[in-house]
This record gives structure tokens, sequence and C-alpha cells, in this order.
């Protein structure tokens, strides 16, 4: 359910082979699953996605993006590709991580609407016509919220609450849980978005300065029956960067100057100032103001200010540089099965 203070409502068991006139229909709903070390569950996932989709009344593709994986998972994943013409495998040269991940999903996916779940079968699939639903009344992005999370309580609970509260305090986009990867999202939202680093929980922040409408349903977890995961303590710093950094871009990325020239202008003004003082003692006073402190320090505060002026506008460049051409995407593909 939305958060009343951020939300509101907008106006206005299947076989795996698909039939080849169904494979041969463009996808409406694309699922990306980034996988990473989960040969162990990637056959059962595929049957409850089938299991949920292939009624739904819609035609769907399934996009595993395989992060690098050194176990079997791909294997496996080219196994389900040649029994289901549904299922759309990318394959990366090493482990970049799951916003790359995401990425890339987002970039192939074929679909108008877009879900994302993880391949660990904590998040159930038999949710996703709940976010289809509330998509198809109007909003843009529908994330899922684990309220009743199967996770140990002092490693996983505690540090997602806490962070949850931050990231939604910082951005202005009310969330109870930015780490639900189960989510689904209009396909032009997402594919205009530059992701890096962990921002890929970050999404409905970033696309908050499109203006969508974000929504937020109860959603079921389930404990992990096999596998390890790939969550620990040690992303918590690598979340807080980001989010210092998404933070600047959502207040500065279009105007860097906004950031550095009010401080830079208040010890620029101040250097002077100061400087104005000494010189009217120098020379209305004839007080020799060569071993003054002060005058040390109107000389560095002036070249600060000017320093951080200059910083700003070469930052106005580097923003007008980054708008005006095509990122790199942050990842390299092997295989690509479609």
């Amino acid at each position: 359910m939305a958060s009343e203070t951020q939300f509101r409502e907008p106006r206005a068991h299947e076989p795996d082979v698909a039939k080849e006139s169904d494979a041969s229909l463009p996808p409406e709903i694309s699922v990306v699953i980034p996988v990473y070390n989960e040969e162990g569950n990637l056959i059962e996932l595929h049957e409850e996605l089938s299991a949920v989709l292939s009624p739904y009344g819609k035609t769907y593709e399934l996009v595993f993006v395989d992060d690098g994986s050194t176990d079997a998972s791909y294997t496996v994943l080219k196994g389900l590709h040649d029994r289901d013409r549904r299922v759309r495998v990318i394959r990366f040269r090493k482990n970049f991580g799951q916003t790359a991940a995401m990425a890339a999903g987002f970039e192939h996916a074929m679909g108008s609407t877009i879900v994302t779940l993880d391949a660990d079968l904590q998040n159930d699939p038999r949710d996703i016509p709940l976010l289809l639903d509330r998509l198809a009344k109007g909003f843009d992005i529908v994330c899922g919220w684990r309220k009743d999370r199967k996770d140990p309580y002092w490693s996983r609970r505690v540090p997602s609450q806490i962070a949850n509260r931050i990231i939604s305090r910082t951005t202005g986009v009310h969330l109870h849980d930015y780490g639900c990867t189960l989510k689904a999202f209009r396909g032009e939202v997402v594919k205009n978005l530059d992701l890096y680093g962990e921002m890929h929980r970050f999404i409905p922040a970033v696309a908050s300065s499109f203006g969508v409408l974000v929504d937020e349903v109860v959603v079921s977890h389930r404990p992990r029956a096999r596998g390890v995961s790939k969550y620990g303590l040690s992303r918590t710093f690598r979340v807080i960067l980001d989010l210092m950094t998404l933070k600047f871009l959502l207040s500065f990325s279009s105007s860097p100057l906004r950031i550095f020239g009010p401080p830079g202008l208040f010890l620029g003004s101040v250097g002077v100032v100061i400087g104005g003082y000494l010189s009217w003692l120098k020379l209305w006073e004839g007080e020799a103001i060569g071993g003054r402190p002060l005058l040390l320090l109107s000389v560095l505060l002036m070249v600060f200010g000017l320093q951080l002026i200059s910083l700003g506008l070469l930052g106005e460049l580097q923003a007008r540089m980054y708008h005006e051409n095509r990122r790199r995407p942050p990842y390299a593909i092997r295989d690509h099965l479609q």
C-alpha cells in the first residue's frame, strides 16, 4: 500500500515448451532476473514464473542476466532457453554487480511493462499480477514491500529498516522497502535511466525527477531454501556513498554551480572584506600589515572562493557534456541468447 504522505491515487501450471505462435509474438511483459550463482533455483523459478504468467493473458518474456556466475547457472539457463523460446539469456564476461545486470536487462527488454525480481526464490512470482494490476491503474512504478521479511533480524532487517528511513528522508520518496527487487515499471520510465554503483535500489527516487507516480504494495517473502545470500553488511558503506551521489544528482546534477557557487562566493567575500580592512589600516592608519595572520587568511579565503567557483563552472561544463553524449554501458556481454 502507498504511504499517505507520499503517494496518491492517479487520475484517471503450463508446459515448459512455449508454443511457437506465442513465442513469435512481441512480448507485452518483460521479466528481468539478475542471476549470480543460483543454479539450484533457476528451474523452479522458471516453472513458477510460467505457471503465473501463462494464464495471465498477456505475452511475456523472461530475461535472465547471468552476472558472471562461477557455477553452472549459465548451463541451466541455456537449457531453459532451448526448451522455452520466451527465455532470453544475457551473460556477462565477469561479475559487474546487480545494478549493471538490471541496466542490461532494461536495455534489452522488449516489453512495454518490465518486472524485476531476484533469482533466489525469496520473491514470490504469484505477487506479479498484483503489481501489474496496480500499474494498470495509472502508476508508473509499483514497488514490493516485504512486510513480513524472512531474513535474520539483526544482520539484515534492522540495517535495512534504518537504511530505508534514511533513503526516504534524503530523497523525499517514502518507501518502506527500497531493497525489495520485486518491482513493476513502465518501460519508458526505466529505459531512460543511467544506473551504476548500487543505484538499482534507488530507481524510484531517481525516476522521481521525471514526475512519476509511485505505489507500494505488500508482497510475500520466503526464506532462502538453496544457495548463499550475496548481501551483507559490507554493502552498507557502498549504499551510503551512492546515496550521497544520488542526493547530489537529484539536487544539483543539472547545475553544479548551485552547490559550489554559494560557499565560494561566501569565502571569497569574507576574504575581500578582511583584505579591505587591512588595506584601510595600511593606507589610512599607516600600520604595518605584512606580518599579520589576517593577511594570509584573507588571501587564502579569496583563493579558496575562486577555486570553488571555478570547480562549479567546470561541473557545469561536465554536466553539459554528460547530457549531450551517450554514456558507455557499465557492463560487457559475452553471450546473448534470444
